[in-house]
């Protein structure tokens, strides 16, 4: 027998609407402010509702970032499983930074909050977050260590020191640098920052 999902209310597709709307208003802030200063006030007004609707949807700040936290990583993982499996693991690595970076000079995600920042251990606590975080590193790690094995990695890298290392351009200070001082573009920044992380600063 074929079960029927039965069809959402208008009402509740509207909060999905809603919902969505305010987790990408919080992403537009955290790349403006920091978690700190960001207020719920801040967001609500970003959305156009009353505080009272938003706090129907989050109720506390944390929450709220900790689910747009948990969006964002959802949606590396997706670009992850939509690479083509028979690219090889540099380019694909190479190709998740790429998009990082990308993400990152448009402002469509914050920086990934430093060892200081208070955002990092409410997200550290949260296992939404955190099974998200486990999820994208295990697709990393696996092409970081095929990519040694097929010698266009450095082997001698321990493979949890260079997945680190492609998490900090995620929150690599010398992007908004090049972005503000120019005269570069963002299409340059990107290439230069992928092959300063790739190629290394020697001369070749």
């Amino acid at each position: 027998m074929t079960s029927v999902t039965p069809r959402r209310s208008f009402r509740e597709q509207m909060l999905d609407v809603r919902q969505d709307a305010i987790l990408q208003a919080t992403h537009q802030l955290l790349c403006k402010k920091s978690f700190a200063a960001m207020t719920m006030d801040d967001v609500a007004d970003a959305v156009g509702i009353a505080k009272a609707s938003l706090y129907k949807h989050f109720s506390s700040k944390e929450a709220l970032c900790c689910a747009a936290v948990v969006q964002l990583l959802a949606q590396v993982r997706a670009y992850l499983e939509a690479l083509e499996p028979d690219t090889a693991p540099l380019d694909k690595l190479r190709a998740v930074v790429g998009w990082s970076l990308e993400r990152l000079l448009a402002q469509e995600i914050p920086q990934w909050p430093g060892s200081h920042s208070p955002l990092r251990a409410v997200l550290r606590a949260h296992q939404d977050c955190l099974s998200e975080w486990v999820l994208v590193s295990q697709w990393l790690e696996q092409w970081i260590t095929e990519a040694q094995q097929q010698g266009t990695i450095d082997a001698a890298l321990p493979p949890r020191v260079v997945l680190y290392t492609l998490y900090a351009r995620a929150c690599d200070p010398a992007v908004g640098f090049l972005q503000d001082a120019g005269p570069y573009s963002d299409v340059e920044i990107v290439e230069l920052m992928l092959r300063i992380c790739f190629d290394g600063l020697a001369a070749r």
